[in-house]
């Protein structure tokens, strides 16, 4: 299996607009984060899960030129935006993409993309075939298990997944006694780190790495990355030995 980092950003991005911070006027092609996003390929299967708005230069800077489904985490601009680039995946691959999500997020998808789910269907638009995740059951796309972790962004529920020994969680705030044991084994262990200073609905950079130390994943990689945390390298120089900072472009393979 391996994982591909196509963002690890925040909602806005690294640069910034008209910000003119050290990270966001930093050389290092590692501070430039899209907004965050993962490539799973297991099992002769390809997954995307969230669709930002970068989706589609994601899409390009990756090279991917087969994708079988998309998996959604909740229902947040940042993580849904770019679901109309599909369209190009539709017509070289000639079928729907299959689309999980759970109904929350169905809703919003519904109504922010009404001409996708119309009853008239304009001619070109996305094609999808939905399906419904209940937090509380794994799922397979092909022969890929993903299993469903709940986390709470402030008061709103986000899924993170599972896939074999690898977990992906992003906007996280909380998480309960009952949704840890779920993580608990993982080799690989990705998770939020937003910034130093508290948030409402992220954890801070203390909270992510006492996170991680509580989970003891053999390797933890932090991702939707504020510029308020700070340059890559200079961060990266603060970290335990098996956590790390993903940045775009980073492959991992298990």
């Amino acid at each position: 299996m391996t994982i591909t980092f196509l963002g690890t950003g925040t909602s806005q991005g690294v640069p910034v607009i008209a910000c003119t911070c050290e990270v966001c006027t930093s050389t290092d092609k590692r501070d430039n984060r899209l907004r965050s996003s993962i490539l799973i390929e297991s099992d002769g299967k390809v997954i995307v899960v969230d669709t930002g708005p970068d989706f589609r230069y994601q899409m390009l800077r990756a090279k991917v030129m087969h994708l079988d489904a998309v998996v959604f985490t909740h229902e947040h601009k940042d993580h849904i935006a770019g679901l109309d680039d599909i369209r190009a995946f539709n017509y070289k691959q000639q079928a729907a993409m299959s689309v999980y999500a759970n109904e929350q997020v169905q809703v919003a998808l519904k109504r922010e993309f009404y001409y996708i789910f119309s009853d008239f269907k304009y001619p070109g638009i996305p094609q999808v075939n939905l399906h419904t995740i209940d937090k509380n059951t794994p799922f397979h796309i092909g022969e890929v298990k993903l299993t469903p972790i709940e986390v709470l962004h402030y008061k709103l529920p986000v899924l993170g997944f599972r896939v074999k020994d690898f977990t992906y969680i992003t906007d996280a705030k909380t998480i309960s006694d009952t949704e840890r044991e779920k993580i608990k084994g993982s080799k690989i262990l990705v998770i939020n780190a937003l910034q130093r200073q508290s948030h409402i609905s992220h954890f801070t950079f203390d909270e992510a790495i006492a996170f991680a130390q509580e989970m003891g994943a053999e390797h933890t990689y932090f991702t939707h990355i504020s510029h308020r945390l700070g340059k890559h390298a200079d961060v990266s120089a603060e970290l335990p030995a098996n956590i790390h900072l993903a940045y775009d472009g980073l492959q991992i393979t298990l």
